[in-house]
């Protein structure tokens, strides 16, 4: 991608921040098949379309998930990312009620912690290759 269509604007700023970020599901339980991870991009492309953030790349196994996001400067990571979770682990479990039932999630589908990372020392082609190579588990019959 050329450096200068990454580059965004803002009424009072330039800028190109991206963070890469790691969810991990609750006990690092292994819950997630293809069809939960295509749920879980759709509502995390919503979530960052209400923050004025673009999802650049997501993928993710059985048990946690990557995110690439572009954001502006004026978005406190920490409230997106309180956001992504809390408004994925409510979705999720409507939309797939099977992960409402472990009794060990206790309502969370998510650990409370959470992994970011500024990107900007790897060029991005690398850490979307690394995303992309992610092993996405089969859809469940």
């Amino acid at each position: 991608m050329d450096t200068k269509q990454e580059i965004r604007t803002g009424r009072h700023c330039v800028f190109m921040i991206h963070a890469h970020l790691v969810f991990v599901t609750k006990f690092r339980g292994r819950i997630f098949n293809a069809e939960h991870l295509d749920s879980l991009e759709a509502l995390f492309r919503r979530v960052c379309a209400d923050f004025e953030t673009e999802l650049v790349e997501f993928n993710g196994e059985t048990d946690h998930v990557h995110l690439l996001v572009n954001y502006p400067p004026k978005v406190a990571l920490s409230k997106l990312v309180n956001s992504l979770k809390g408004v994925s682990s409510r979705r999720m479990k409507l939309l797939h009620p099977e992960l409402a039932k472990p009794a060990y999630l206790k309502n969370a589908l998510w650990s409370p912690s959470y992994f970011a990372g500024s990107v900007g020392g790897a060029p991005i082609s690398v850490v979307r290759q690394y995303i992309e190579g992610q092993n996405r588990p089969n859809k469940s019959p």
